[in-house]
Formats: C-alpha cells, sequence, structure tokens
C-alpha cells in the first residue's frame, strides 16, 4: 500500500535511471525480438516493480541480473511487458474473407494465430470454421500461439467475462458458450467442443525455428509486428510466407502495411496479402 500511494505521489520506490530502462529495452529486444518505444517508460517501471517487489530485491539492476540468469523469471519478464489487447472477432473483415476463403477452397487444413493472446482470436476462427462445416469435427487443424505463458493458460481454460460476447450475435451465442451460474455468474466459457478445435503452444516469433508445419493455408498475425524492428519484421514475414500455400493468405493488423514487399507479398484486401507470384 506504501508502495502505491509513494508513486501517486511521484516518489518512485525503486530507483529508475534513464540507464535502467535502456538495459530494460535492450534486454526485452534480445530475448523476445520486442522494440519497447521511448514512451513505455512509466508502465515499465510500474511492471517490473511488482515483479522486484515479489522477488524481495533493492533495485532494477539486481532484478535484471536474475531475469538474465533465470529462465522462469525471463518468461515472467516477458510476460509483463507484452501487451495482450484482444476482442472476439475483432477486425471483422477478417473473418468475412476467412468464411469466403472457406467456401471458395475446399483443401484447407491448416490455420495459424500466431499471436493469440488470451484465446478471443483463435476461437473466433474457429467459430467461422465450425459453421463453415456444419459441425466441429473438421479437417482443419487451428494452431495458436503467444510468447506470453500467462495469456496462453487463460486462452485454454476459455472463461470470459460476458461483457465480452455481447457484441457476438445471440444464435453464436448459444452455440459456441456456456453461461456460468452461482459464483460464475457473469462469465461465459467456450463448449469444449470449440475448445478441442485449437491446439495451443508456446511460440516466439523471434526464434530460428517454430514448432508450426506448413503448407499453411491462412496466418492471423495481427498487430504483432508493430513490436519489431524493419529487420525483424522482414525476417518474421519471410519465413511466415515460405510457410504459405501460393493460394493462402496473410492477415495483417489494422496499424500494419507491407505493400512495399512486393517481392514477398501482395494486397488481395484490407490488410489482407496473399504470396507474390
Amino acid at each position: 500500500m506504501m508502495a502505491a500511494v509513494e508513486e501517486r505521489n511521484g516518489i518512485r520506490e525503486f530507483a529508475f535511471e534513464k540507464a535502467d530502462f535502456k538495459n530494460v529495452q535492450q534486454m526485452l529486444f534480445k530475448k523476445a525480438g520486442i522494440n519497447l518505444s521511448d514512451a513505455k517508460e512509466a508502465m515499465v517501471y510500474s511492471r517490473l516493480a511488482r515483479r522486484i517487489r515479489a522477488l524481495n530485491l533493492k533495485s532494477f539492476s539486481e532484478y535484471l541480473g536474475v531475469v538474465n540468469q533465470s529462465e522462469a523469471e525471463l518468461e515472467q519478464f516477458i510476460n509483463a511487458l507484452t501487451t495482450n489487447l484482444t476482442s472476439f472477432f475483432r477486425e471483422p473483415h477478417h473473418f468475412t474473407a476467412l468464411a469466403e476463403y472457406l467456401r471458395q477452397h475446399s483443401n484447407v487444413t491448416n490455420i495459424w494465430c500466431a499471436a493469440s493472446s488470451t484465446g478471443e482470436e483463435p476461437y473466433s476462427i474457429a467459430m467461422v470454421v465450425a459453421e463453415a462445416f456444419g459441425s466441429f469435427k473438421t479437417p482443419v487443424k487451428i494452431i495458436a500461439s503467444d510468447i506470453d505463458s500467462k495469456v496462453l493458460s487463460k486462452a485454454k481454460a476459455g472463461i470470459y467475462p460476458f461483457a465480452s460476447i455481447s457484441k457476438i450475435p445471440a444464435h453464436r451465442q448459444k452455440q459456441f458458450f456456456h453461461k456460468g451460474k452461482g459464483a460464475n455468474e457473469g462469465k461465459v466459457k467456450v463448449v469444449d467442443e470449440l475448445r478441442n478445435m485449437v491446439q495451443f503452444k508456446k511460440l516466439n516469433l523471434t526464434d530460428k525455428t517454430w514448432d508450426v508445419k506448413g503448407p499453411i493455408d491462412i496466418i492471423f498475425c495481427r498487430n504483432v509486428m508493430i513490436y519489431f524492428d524493419k529487420p525483424t519484421q522482414l525476417n518474421v514475414l519471410q519465413k511466415m510466407v515460405g510457410m504459405l500455400k501460393p493460394t493462402g493468405l496473410y492477415m495483417a493488423g489494422h496499424s500494419e502495411n507491407f505493400n512495399m514487399y512486393t517481392n514477398l507479398v501482395r494486397p488481395v484486401g484490407k490488410t489482407i496479402y496473399r504470396p507474390a507470384d
């Protein structure tokens, strides 16, 4: 409580110099390939101060030493600093395009959601796939990956506040979710049949190799590349495009533009790309 009061009064519990912030930026880039904006300094202090407190450490330099030595704390470090803004059917034109693609292609077998966060995106994909086949039993394998182990645990559980599905049509709510009762009132749970359609796994997009096998029909990699520098973006895009079928689709985020990479992709819709001819 005292720490919270101190922060509100502008006095920080732990010393946090520019050099500390630069060290955090460098470590996050080295370990996860993520470029942390200078504007995130206050966020970094707030989130990592919790870890310093939890470990009974005295400084940021001491904490970063622990991160360097401990795989478990490295995971906590990455979890604390990654952003997980998501919702069901976010950027809905991508799901319209997915439904249309499934209508036009009878041999779809692999869809990869490359930044699944707490699961809303891959479950939205699974709903569209289930509707296209009229069944939960489909030939389509849906892989959902994320670097953050905490959000993956939430995604696997498939439990959300009811407000998160309020904009989903009633027929989908009824088919794909159970409403909580008693202690779980106000929550919903994804039905087991839909959860079983999605395979979640931890994956760092900046790793040299990925535990995902191609060829892939559709890749959703939305609002992730913005956290990488240009060389990392290009490297990840090259690898992903190399895994796509020639007729496959790459779904990018609303703030991402790859039109300059004409040797790799060509736009076929709003933030939708296909491998270059």
